[in-house]
Order: C-alpha cells, then sequence, then structure tokens
C-alpha cells in the first residue's frame, strides 16, 4: 500500500480524460469513477477504481481521517494499514464502516 504525505492513501495515475465513469456502490448510479488506482499493489485497489465513484471516494477519506484520529492510526504500521483495507472494505462492499464506540461527531453551527 503506497500513502502520500498527508497519509491518505494513493496510487498510481490513471488517464481518466474521456471521463470514465463507474456503477457506484455507494450511490447505486453511474457516476464519475476515480482518476488513479488506489492501494497500488493490493487487490482490494483495483475492486475499488472499478467500483467506487470519486464522490463516494471523497466521502470515504473524509471517514478514513476520522478513523485515524480516534484509533489513532499509525498508517506506518501492518496492523493499522489492515485495519484501514478492512475497513474501506466494509465501507464499500459490507455493511458499513462502524464508528468508534465512544465517537461524537462535531456540532455544526
Amino acid at each position: 500500500m503506497s500513502c502520500g504525505s498527508s497519509g491518505i492513501p494513493r496510487g498510481l495515475p490513471v488517464d481518466n480524460s474521456k471521463g470514465r465513469k463507474v456503477f457506484c456502490v455507494k450511490f447505486q448510479r453511474e457516476m464519475p469513477g476515480l482518476d488513479e488506482l488506489p492501494f497500488e499493489g493490493h487487490p482490494i485497489g483495483q475492486k475499488i477504481y472499478d467500483n467506487v465513484s470519486k464522490e463516494a471516494w471523497k466521502m470515504w477519506v473524509e471517514h478514513l481521517k476520522m478513523l485515524m484520529n480516534e484509533y489513532r492510526l499509525n498508517l506506518a504500521t501492518q496492523e493499522s494499514q489492515e485495519f484501514v483495507v478492512k475497513q474501506m472494505d466494509d465501507y464499500f462492499f459490507g455493511a458499513g464502516s462502524a464508528l468508534p464506540p465512544d465517537f461524537v461527531p462535531q456540532q455544526t453551527k
């Protein structure tokens, strides 16, 4: 799994200049697909590239930030990487990624 300097997973750039579309598993409709393959070298990367829209990926990145903060994840460790992949698989293809037990969402004004 490769990570950028922000700790958010990055992948290989893929040409999406023709407006590649996917049937998004999150929104259940055809939407613009990702421009790059996330999690290079991991099977979930291709699965996400083929089935997840840009919009759904943006939602995942925000969810991932919350998980990283709440669980104090260090993506340099194998344990944290495996946790993230499991949560990502659940988020897109399972029952959904569970919120941490004591998580209280920030109130917006």
